[in-house]
């Protein structure tokens, strides 16, 4: 069935993930340190400066009813507002080479795999399965073109930014589309 029939049928699927967002200061900074390391690394796709999150859990594609009801149970929570911190940088490999570009985090690594374990209880409750790898906070800056990774030369290091307060998670859906993925949030649940 495709995209419209769903559609006509009452059926709205979405890409979706939960993501923090990025203050917008924290966004500048980095959109430079982007530029700069798409030039020294062109064997990776270097996300835009807009797109920047942290993602906490990606759900694919899924009935919009079925992630927006994971979001209530998120949201019911009242899960508690905490600090953040970027840190150094860092790959997923596979051998030598580099599959994901990454920025660590310095501060809030606890809090975070706090939230991580909610959301994840909550879309286990919806029906998904438990995630099966454990989860490593970070921020993604690129991913190789080549499917199995590509060697990742030094780059400089990122722009210090300060600590944050992270009070709010997003429910993100994802379009793809010829110029990369395009976020849309859906809904933006407070953290307290």
């Amino acid at each position: 069935m495709g995209a419209d029939a769903l559609v006509e049928a009452g059926v709205d699927r979405v890409r979706a993930f939960f993501g923090l967002p990025l203050p917008e200061a924290h966004r500048k900074a980095l959109a430079a340190y982007l530029a700069l390391c798409a030039g020294a690394a062109p064997g990776f796709r270097w996300t835009p400066a807009e797109n920047l999150h942290i993602t906490i859990r990606f759900l694919g594609q899924v009935d919009r009813s079925r992630a927006e009801g994971i979001a209530g149970g998120v949201e019911a929570i009242r899960a508690a507002a905490f600090d953040l911190a970027l840190g150094s940088i860092g790959s997923f490999r596979r051998g030598k080479l580099a599959r994901v570009v990454w920025l660590g985090l310095d501060e809030g690594v606890e809090d975070i795999a706090r939230l991580v374990a909610i959301v994840d209880a909550q879309s286990v409750a919806a029906g998904f399965e438990a995630e099966a790898r454990p989860f490593h906070a970070h921020l993604t800056l690129a991913r190789a073109r080549a499917r199995e990774g590509a060697l990742l030369p030094d780059l400089p290091p990122p722009p210090r930014t300060e600590a944050w307060r992270a009070g709010e998670l997003v429910l993100y859906r994802s379009h793809l589309g010829r110029g990369g993925s395009v976020y849309e949030p859906l809904r933006v649940i407070r953290l307290s």
